[in-house]
């Protein structure tokens, strides 16, 4: 098996999750992004986030959520992303930017619009009642 190694913020406000779709793309993705090379999760969650939506992360509230795995979205049968997730506070006013077309918030019933392990992270939030 092969594993892609991702990092994922989790960003919960009434009860939806903070999703976004890249351009040309129909799925919908927890944002976060892969580490480059010698990045630490911290140092890598907080590039992409800030390249993605604008905004600074809080280095001091960061929050390990969880780390789950699946077939990776649109890759060969046996790559598997690992999805390591954060809740984690910011500053500054969302907004796309990069390769980000949408930004959306997503409830439980929304989940099938999203990836693979995405999926399973809505399972989870909503088994530990923190979406609708």
């Amino acid at each position: 098996m092969t594993y892609i190694d991702k990092l994922a913020w989790i960003h919960i406000v009434d009860k939806k999750v903070l999703i976004t779709r890249s351009k040309g793309k129909d799925t919908y993705y927890i944002p976060g992004g892969k580490r480059e090379e010698n990045e630490t999760d911290e140092q890598a969650l907080c590039r992409e986030i800030k390249e993605e939506l604008s905004v600074d992360l809080n280095r001091e509230s960061i929050e390990y959520v969880g780390t789950f795995k699946a077939q990776a979205h649109g890759k060969a049968e046996g790559v598997i992303v690992q999805m390591t997730c954060y809740a984690v506070s910011y500053v500054g006013e969302l907004a796309v930017s990069s390769e980000i077309e949408e930004m959306a918030w997503f409830e439980y019933k929304d989940k099938e619009k999203s990836s693979a392990v995405d999926q399973i992270i809505f399972d989870w939030l909503k088994e530990q009642g923190l979406i609708n």
